[in-house]
């Protein structure tokens, strides 16, 4: 199996790969067109990326099976047109979060303490301890939470530590039928039914959404006007899911303090020039988008990454796979007893083919002593009696079967 890394990896985990078995190809620093060059020259099983966009084009000149998003998320890889080209799309969920929690935490620190400021006026030569000690506390003062997935409790485990409490909209609560206000597992937080009701109740509000259709400019005037004049918000997710303009507005006319760890211009290399206009505004602190980039996070998702390549390789299997469908266009399920003998499946198949039945998935469970074993093939119609009957007769080594509707 080949694997292609095109982003930067830990040793551990490269080393880990080629243990695997795997032939290594390792090129972090190639991207965009090179990055579809080398995928067709060297005909990749696997591809493992970070922040490497993955095109459809770059798909169609592949011979992927399967993509690794090394990090939680999977919103640089075109999971569409993988889904259309039988490619499995994985991540590494849940692994990075506490770094990310802890950069969270700390600009939530810096904002209060203005330790950025700070640094700068020392810097210059300037000491200035009057404006300064103009500092609130965090003790006592509410979080707001906009999602709860790993990250979030994270950054509600800290903040609890700090004697905040903590107010949490999550769409998690409202699925599973959480009534508001009653805190799930062991954390003493108060879950509440909207995210406006969130900002309405937080002095510091931290955003750990998703980024997907319905969670871009999520973040808006709605809920950025029921902050207080003078609370903090805090982004270390995704930069399209705050709308640039409220945030702006919200800055300029109600003094709200902003830290930032991701933005909408960022350069697609490591360095370069950077221009957002977000910086420029008072009370908005940032950093390179770094939640993740600590020595910690990056051994566990490399460990969880060869994880995943392993197991895809050595049971064709893949774990924390995202693209799978949740439910087919199955209507009716086939159940077959059958003994376990060569042929009765593909008898099965053929006739199933030849009435346009299509397969939508099947399994083949064996029993004890491998003489007998049932199969359940899930169907996109309902396969009438007389084709059932053609089915059954037609091999002897088929004991019966029967149709369940699905």
């Amino acid at each position: 199996m080949k694997v292609l890394i095109a982003d930067t990896f830990e040793q551990s985990g490269l080393d880990a790969i080629a243990a695997a078995g795997c032939e290594l190809i390792y090129r972090p620093e190639i991207a965009d067109e090179k990055l579809a060059e080398v995928l067709a020259s060297t005909c990749a099983d696997v591809l493992v990326v970070r922040s490497t966009h993955v095109t459809e084009a770059m798909l169609d000149a592949s011979s992927l099976s399967l993509i690794v998003r090394a990090g939680a998320g999977v919103n640089t890889i075109d999971v569409e047109a993988a889904s259309r080209r039988g490619i499995y799309v994985s991540n590494c969920p849940g692994k990075n979060a506490i770094a990310v929690a802890e950069l969270a935490f700390a600009l939530i620190l810096a904002l209060d303490r203005r330790i950025p400021d700070n640094v700068a006026d020392l810097r210059a030569g300037r000491w200035n301890k009057k404006e300064y000690s103009k500092a609130r506390g965090l003790y006592g003062r509410s979080l707001g939470l906009l999602g709860f997935g790993r990250i979030g409790q994270e950054v509600a485990r800290r903040a609890i530590a700090f004697g905040m409490p903590v107010v949490v909209w999550s769409r998690r609560f409202n699925r599973d039928g959480a009534a508001a206000g009653a805190p799930p597992g062991d954390l003493e937080i108060t879950v509440v039914q909207s995210p406006e009701e969130v900002a309405t109740r937080a002095d510091v509000l931290s955003v750990h959404l998703a980024l997907a259709s319905d969670t871009r400019n999520f973040v808006g005037a709605s809920i950025l006007n029921r902050l207080a004049p003078g609370s903090y918000l805090v982004n270390t997710s995704r930069a399209e899911i705050v709308d640039p303009a409220a945030l702006a507005e919200a800055v300029r006319t109600r003094g709200i303090r902003v830290g930032l760890d991701v933005f909408a211009q960022e350069p697609s290399s490591a360095t370069g020039e950077f221009t957002d206009p977000v910086v420029g505004l008072p009370g908005v602190i940032g950093t390179h988008h770094i939640g993740a980039s600590t020595d910690q996070a990056q051994q566990a998702i490399a460990a969880e990454a060869v994880r995943v390549i392993r197991a895809y390789k050595d049971t064709g299997k893949v774990p924390n796979v995202v693209n799978l469908a949740t439910k087919t266009p199955a209507t009716h399920m086939l159940v077959v007893r059958h003994r376990d003998r060569p042929g009765v499946l593909a008898h099965v198949f053929e006739h199933l083919r030849a009435t346009n039945l299509n397969v939508q998935e099947t399994e083949n469970i064996i029993f004890e002593g491998a003489e007998a074993a049932i199969a359940r093939i899930n169907l996109d119609g309902n396969p009438p009696a007389d084709l059932l009957k053609t089915i059954e007769h037609g091999n002897q080594d088929i004991l019966n079967l029967y149709v369940v509707k699905v």
